[in-house]
């Protein structure tokens, strides 16, 4: 090799040590520099590290060279081990908790999916089953609140899993438990008037309306979300915020 080389190959030298630095690895004995001349055959090393840092799925470890089986270079050897250990573990996404499938919302618990097509309601229940999920039964006035949010934001009229098809005026959720006294307070001024025949209850601006049963309207599926461990729990559970709005 030429001197006027050298000056490159140092530089190069000390660059790789910082990046080394970086991911744990100290300076030893005997190890000057991945570009120098004791470097074991190490010389490609760089490119392994930086796919190391991209994927560690997509990395391939090369054979430890007989010179690091020997002992003479324990620092690159620590490296190739760490390259390998790396290589086996899933990567981080996998160890992840997800609380509720892709394109579902998380709140209090429970996972809803908010429909881009439209079903009439007895269709909107089977939706809802093909997916492990029911249309949905509110619990509560913060349910309600967040819901109502969803649907008003959205500018649709939906389903929700709430009929009077058993007993004319005697209004039950689909899971069987009957309507509280207590939420007859969401129902649009007027509603429910049961004008022609309307025995299943949508979302409808800033309340419930009754409507017909046969008539398309998108729908809202709930299911319970996975149960992740505390850990997971604090990285994954959000700062406080108003509810995103449904897909467009």
């Amino acid at each position: 090799m030429s001197d006027s080389k050298e000056p490159r190959l140092q530089q190069l030298g000390l660059l790789e040590e910082e990046q080394l630095r970086g991911l744990g690895f100290r300076q030893t004995r005997g190890y000057k520099s991945l570009a120098g001349r004791e470097d074991g055959g190490l010389r490609h090393c760089p490119l392994v590290l930086q796919l190391l840092l991209l994927s560690t799925r997509l990395l391939d470890c090369p054979m430890v060279p007989t010179s690091m089986e020997s002992g003479r270079t324990p620092a690159p050897r620590l490296i190739y081990q760490n390259c390998h250990q790396l290589k086996a573990a899933p990567p981080p996404t996998e160890r992840l908790c997800r609380r509720c499938p892709w394109e579902w919302t998380f709140f209090q618990g429970n996972c809803y999916f908010m429909s881009n097509s439209q079903r009439n309601w007895h269709d909107s229940i089977t939706a809802c089953k093909e997916v492990g999920a029911q249309l949905v039964v509110i619990k509560s006035a913060e349910e309600q609140n967040f819901l109502q949010l969803q649907s008003s934001r959205s500018n649709r009229f939906t389903w929700m899993g709430l009929s009077d098809l058993n007993e004319e005026g005697m209004w039950q959720w689909v899971d069987g438990s009957p309507l509280l006294p207590s939420f007859n307070q969401y129902w649009n001024r007027g509603e429910p008037n049961n004008v022609g025949e309307e025995d299943c209850a949508e979302f409808s601006g800033n309340g419930w309306n009754d409507d017909k049963c046969n008539l398309a309207k998108f729908w809202i599926c709930k299911k319970s979300a996975a149960s992740c461990s505390r850990d997971e729990e604090q990285f994954l559970s959000p700062a406080p915020a108003t509810p995103n709005p449904p897909p467009a």
